[in-house]
Order: C-alpha cells, then structure tokens, then sequence
C-alpha cells in the first residue's frame, strides 16, 4: 500500500470523527429540558436523524433550462389558438363501444413536428397530426377533456380550452 494513500486515510478518519458527534438530553429538578454534545450526570444519548440537505443545480444548467423556456414561449406563440371542433362543451351523446372521436384545429395549422395531444381526465390518451384521436372503451359519465399543441419532445407549447362532455352507454343490467 502506498505510505501516502495510508497518511491520507487516517487524516480523513481523524477529520470524520467529531462530525459524528452524539446529542445528550437532560431533565434537572424544574423539569426544563436541555440539550448538550457533551454528556453530563443524568443525560441520555438522542439519535437524531440525518439532517436532509439538497444541491442546488448549477447557474450554467438554470441558464439553459431558462432558455428552453423561452423557447417553449416562443414556439407556443406561433399559434393564436388550438381547440375542439368535436366533441361540442357540455355535449352528451351515445357510444355504446364507448368510442369517443376527438377532432380539433389549430390557427394558424399544425407546425412540421408538433402534434395535438389529448388528454381525457387528466391523462394523455393520445397524440396527432391529422386534427383528429379516437379513444376506444371511455366509460360511461362525464368527462373533461383537454387539447395541446406539443413539439417533437412531447413539451406542450399550447393549450386549449378544455371541454366537458358525457358518455351514454347501455348498461349489462338493462
């Protein structure tokens, strides 16, 4: 073993041990409670948890990821709006499937790599170029379902109103 790595090693132990220090709680006659990193008659050892610390990330990447925002702004504003044509606000119909098609449009139209997106309940449940997702098996209720315009790393850069909408499906016990 190298004599240096071995003098480096023990140093490093050396720094180390005070950093490891134990906590002692002590309760005098008045009941008052104190806390001390030095033992006393009396007191009693506390385990106290790894304190949690976190990394801020660095000025360079908060930069980029900064610039990328803009981007994101930038690209979005290139449209005015994006929106359903189909299905209509508080429009309730029949599937009995359970098939929903979805139809929307953009102004000015979709952008070479963008995509609509489709959300229903919160949940993406699909993507398109064509202006148009179909979604098989939506159960039966109301729905809320939400539109975007995303670029081809799938970050929305626009979104639309959402809409609300009902389901009508026969039921097995009818």
């Amino acid at each position: 073993m190298n004599p240096r790595l071995g003098i480096t090693v023990g140093l490093m132990l050396l720094i180390a041990g005070p950093v490891t220090a134990e906590v002692y709680r002590n309760v005098d006659a008045q009941g008052n409670v104190t806390f001390s990193d030095e033992p006393s008659k009396g007191a009693e050892a506390v385990k106290v948890k790894p304190v949690t610390t976190i990394t801020l990330p660095k000025p360079q990447n908060v930069r980029e990821t900064d610039k990328l925002r803009e981007d994101v702004k930038r690209e979005g504003s290139v449209y005015e709006s994006v929106s359903f044509t189909h299905p209509e606000n508080e429009q309730a119909f029949y599937s009995g499937s359970g098939d929903v098609r979805f139809d929307m449009r953009s102004t000015p139209g979709l952008k070479p790599g963008h995509k609509y997106e489709v959300t229903l309940d919160g949940q993406p449940v699909g993507q398109s170029t064509s202006g148009s997702v179909n979604v098989s098996n939506v159960y039966r209720g109301t729905h809320n379902a939400g539109i975007h315009i995303v670029d081809k790393n799938g970050v929305q850069i626009k979104t639309g109103s959402p809409v609300r909408f009902t389901v009508h499906r026969p039921s097995t016990q009818n």
